[in-house]
């Protein structure tokens, strides 16, 4: 499939978009963390953040469209991001997913070590189990853990081990959490609603420590 140049400008500008609002609330520490979206999926095709760039400025080189196996469709100076291979495997295993984000805070770090032992971190009867779709009365969310692999095949494989199309996210060790969406607009609010998720836990602990220790 031949990826227009309207597709492309404007998979680019979401891109934009969602780097610009999550560069402002400091989720691209360094140049970590990356985006994409889909843009056709037999074949796979998506764009996805150029590695090694500065996700709080603009420039018309900070994206790429590759493959399924994470290799550029066209001939480019840019490299993809290392961790393209997981945004590729998001969209294999859950077909629906339309955009994929990955950012690195303060509190999905923290949640991923304190539950790592766990394999998931759960939650319960929080308003914003909602923004993941999930309408249920008091319901209930498990977001899987992974172990931080060095080896990307290695990391990616652990990830497609455990995601399901019913949480849309993984957290990965120490690292950070990649979510998704059927399109950027959903992939946004899914991620702004697990890290209100693990920050509000967070407090939680602490005020309840600190209530304890009265």
């Amino acid at each position: 499939m031949t990826i227009t140049l309207e597709q492309r400008m404007d998979a680019f500008r979401r891109l934009d978009e969602a780097k610009l609002t999550f560069a402002k609330r400091d989720w691209f520490p360094g140049t970590s963390g990356n985006l994409s979206i889909k843009l056709s999926g037999e074949p796979l095709q998506f764009a996805v953040t150029a590695s090694g760039k500065d996700k709080t400025k603009l420039s018309p080189e900070d994206y790429l469209i590759v493959d399924g196996d994470s290799r550029p469709v066209e001939a480019t100076s840019l490299k993809p991001s290392a961790e393209t291979m997981i945004h590729a495997v998001v969209y294999k295993k859950i077909p629906t997913a339309g955009a994929c984000f990955h950012v690195h805070t303060i509190a999905n770090n923290l949640v991923s070590e304190l539950y790592f032992q766990e394999t998931a971190f759960s939650i319960q009867g929080q308003e914003l189990i909602k923004g993941l779709g999930i309408w249920e009365e008091n319901a209930r969310i498990s977001v899987p853990i992974v172990e931080n692999f060095a080896d990307i095949p290695q990391l990616a494989a652990a990830i497609e081990e455990v995601i399901t199309p019913e949480i849309p996210g993984v957290l990965i060790r120490n690292h950070g959490i990649y979510a998704w969406g059927a399109n950027d607009f959903e992939a946004k609010r899914h991620l702004e609603s697990f890290e209100f998720l693990f920050e509000y836990h967070l407090r939680w602990l602490q005020l309840r420590q600190a209530a304890v220790s009265r």
